[in-house]
């Protein structure tokens, strides 16, 4: 038989729920790791006076107890383990492994039995359940009951809080009540926290983040009690799992951090940390409530009776010579400010990411500590507000993963070195290897999903351009409709100058709708020159039309033979995850397989420039000169035709008034009338003319301009 023993998948009894970790049985102690939280349990041999195996819930589990009055429950092996760890430990421990059966009936009545630490209900002298007396929190006393209260187990969904014993009435013993007697047994072995004593030493009105506000803190022996305005917590010393002393980015405050299990409560909240902010610049001189010899023989050199220096030094110097924990701090990393965190925003806070020797921690809204042993991999995405900035994700072997986004760009190679020194798993570690560890943070902005974003910006940007020559078109049709263009102005001012006192002796209203229409005429003027400004790329669009179609990147040749497996792969997924998972799968292909999709595009494009140029030489663009030169020339007669019907449409409106005019004035503005709509009708017969026969030799000239 071998010198240890070896068991995975071990659970261990924690405030009545199970734990998975590790067990293991050597010669020298029994060590259990707990896979969650990292906690080591150490048994040593020489304490070990109790083993006992079971038949519990998930098979078969062993009992330990310790000379010290500690219990020890675990669970999970299986009934072939019984033979070789008996053998263990009768060779090793010189302790015999005795086989326990429990009580299932189901009874609620029964025996109560006092053992050290455990209060253990019988019925028919085999046990039905044991409680811990460790975990009781309170007790009280009724007429014949007794009521025990537990500690809250935050890791569970359900938790045991309350269980209630109802003792008879003892005949036989009438000086002593027997509820108080149970109740005394209870409180004698239960963790009911008293503050009996003096404190070793009081630090007065110390800033604390989580729970928020300024608290006295009183050391005990062997519990630490702060005492706020409104709450009081008392925390043992038993409960602290890890400290940690941090410095701040500005270099003149630091944080001392305490992780607690089980938290401390205030109400429904939960605080796993306990944080502390302190001034470097603040000092202060202590001196502990004990003589030198208790002091030197408790804390063996550790601490002294006086003491002077920071406050932070003060107080964590106390806290690791009480709790006997090692005081973490940051190891070698630098970021690129020079200091040894990294600002970042986790959920909806700032706070500061501390990369450490075994860890990340990250403060101080809400405090999170995350071990390289439960990360499964990390990965650097990009921001999703500005390219200035990228996310940092860390994604843990249980499921949960935690994004800490808003870094600045500049501490992408630092953080990257430190990550990959560590030997984490990366996820997207793919194209910055190949492209090396020089430039990184170009490198990281020239990714695949780069390329891919600019095609969709390209894609955008005609649709876009396709939307307002739309829109152009549509305004133009609504102020040719609506009112003529701006070139009419001195057509109509010609005629109303002719006619100085029919100007003279219109109505207000008139002289008012004539100045509303002139304040519009300069905004449709300005649409027009805008649609001729864009008449370039509407010529584009139409030898496109006509020509052979562009080719498609290797991408979207890949995309589109792929679409439909990842829509029978992903049933249910949107337009927009599509194009997500698409990328995702892109960056994630070999070279050799994006080379043979690239090939594909290359001949494609070679294919392109063929027809593109045969195209061309078969003068495909010249239909489209003759068509446009046809356009403009009909579009040139509408305009003219407007004029005219605006023209007759004023001088209507300018007559309206009959009933304030003269027989004579109305006869002499009608010959006027009719001399000026004789000339305007010959002048735009010529004007017509003159367009005809430019629009006919337009295409000529087109045509022998291709040739």
């Amino acid at each position: 038989m071998g010198d240890t023993l070896e068991f995975n998948e071990i659970y261990q009894e924690v405030k009545g729920s199970w734990n998975d970790g590790r067990l293991r049985f050597s010669k020298q102690n029994v060590v259990y790791k707990n896979n969650k939280t990292g906690k080591v349990d150490s048994i040593p041999a020489g304490e070990l006076n109790l083993a006992q195996w079971r038949r519990v819930c998930l098979g078969h589990g062993i009992k330990l107890g310790t000379s010290t009055g500690h219990i020890y429950k675990y669970d999970g092996f299986r009934d072939t383990d019984l033979e070789k760890i008996s053998e263990f430990f009768k060779a090793n421990y010189k302790v015999e492994l005795a086989e326990k059966d429990m009580c299932v009936k189901g009874w609620n009545w029964g025996t109560a039995k006092f053992s050290g630490p455990l209060l253990s209900f019988d019925v028919n002298d085999n046990t039905a359940f044991e409680i811990p007396l460790s975990n009781v929190s309170q007790c009280a006393t009724g007429k014949n009951e007794v009521t025990l209260e537990f500690h809250q187990n935050d890791d569970t969904e359900v938790s045991l809080m309350e269980v209630r014993f109802y003792v008879p009435p003892s005949q036989s013993d009438e000086r002593q009540d027997p509820v108080e007697a149970f109740a005394q047994s209870v409180l004698s072995k239960a963790d009911v926290i008293q503050a009996t004593g003096d404190a070793v030493c009081i630090f007065k009105e110390l800033q604390c983040l989580t729970p928020r506000g300024r608290y006295d803190i009183r050391i005990y022996p062997t519990f630490l009690h702060l005492h706020g305005k409104t709450f009081d917590y008392k925390i043992p010393y038993t409960t602290v799992l890890r400290l940690f002393l941090l410095p701040h980015k500005d270099q003149r405050q630091m944080f001392f951090v305490i992780s607690l299990d089980p938290p401390i409560k205030q109400g429904q909240t939960r605080y796993h940390f306990l944080i502390l902010l302190f001034s470097k610049e603040e000092d202060i001189s202590l001196t502990l409530n004990m003589s030198e010899d208790d002091v030197e023989r408790r804390f063996e050199g550790k601490l002294s009776k006086n003491m002077s220096g920071s406050l932070y030094e003060m107080v964590s110097r106390v806290m690791k010579a009480l709790v006997n924990r090692k005081i973490t701090v940051p190891g070698n990393f630098q970021g690129h400010s020079g200091a040894q965190c990294i600002t970042c925003s986790y959920k909806a806070s700032s706070g500061l990411l501390y990369p450490l020797e075994r860890g990340f921690i990250y403060v101080h809204k809400p405090p999170v500590h995350l071990r390289f042993e439960e990360i499964s991999c990390v990965n650097f995405a990009r921001g999703t507000t500005t390219t200035r900035s990228f996310d940092f994700e860390i994604e843990t072997k249980q499921g949960n993963q935690y994004t800490f986004s808003s870094i600045e760009r500049e501490e992408y190679g630092k953080l990257f070195d430190f990550v990959n020194a560590k030997k984490l798993n990366i996820k997207n570690r793919g194209f910055k290897e190949k492209k090396g560890m020089k430039g990184n943070i170009d490198e990281y902005s020239d990714s695949d999903e780069d390329q891919h974003d600019a095609y969709l910006e390209r894609m955008k940007a005609e649709g876009k351009i396709r939307e307002e020559g739309n829109d152009s078109d549509d305004s133009g049709g609504e102020s040719d409709e609506s009112f003529n263009p701006g070139e009419e102005d001195d057509d109509i001012a010609e005629e109303y100058d002719s006619n100085a006192s029919a100007s003279e002796s219109s109505d207000e209203g008139d002289d008012s709708d004539d100045e509303a229409a002139k304040k519009k005429k300069p905004k449709k003027a300005k649409v027009v020159k805008e649609k001729k400004e864009r008449k370039p790329r509407k010529e584009k669009k139409q030898k496109d039309s006509g020509g052979p179609k562009r080719p498609m990147s290797a991408y979207m040749l890949w995309l589109n033979s792929s679409r439909e497996r990842i829509k029978s792969e992903n049933p249910g997924i949107s337009i927009t995850e599509i194009s997500k998972k698409a990328g995702e799968m892109w960056r994630q292909l070999g070279k050799e397989e994006k080379e043979e999709w690239e090939t594909k595009a290359g001949e494609a494009k070679r294919q392109y420039d063929k027809l593109k140029k045969e195209y061309a030489e078969s003068g495909g663009g010249g239909s489209t000169s003759k068509k446009e030169s046809k356009k403009s020339g009909g579009k040139k007669k509408e305009e003219k035709k407007r004029k005219s019907a605006g023209g007759d449409k004023d001088r209507e409106r300018g007559g309206g008034n009959d009933s304030f005019k003269s027989k004579e004035f109305i006869e002499t503005s009608e010959e006027s009338s009719s001399d000026s709509d004789h000339k305007s009708k010959s002048k735009r017969k010529k004007e017509s003319e003159e367009e005809e026969e430019e629009a006919a030799s337009t295409p000529a000239s087109s045509e022998e301009e291709s040739d």
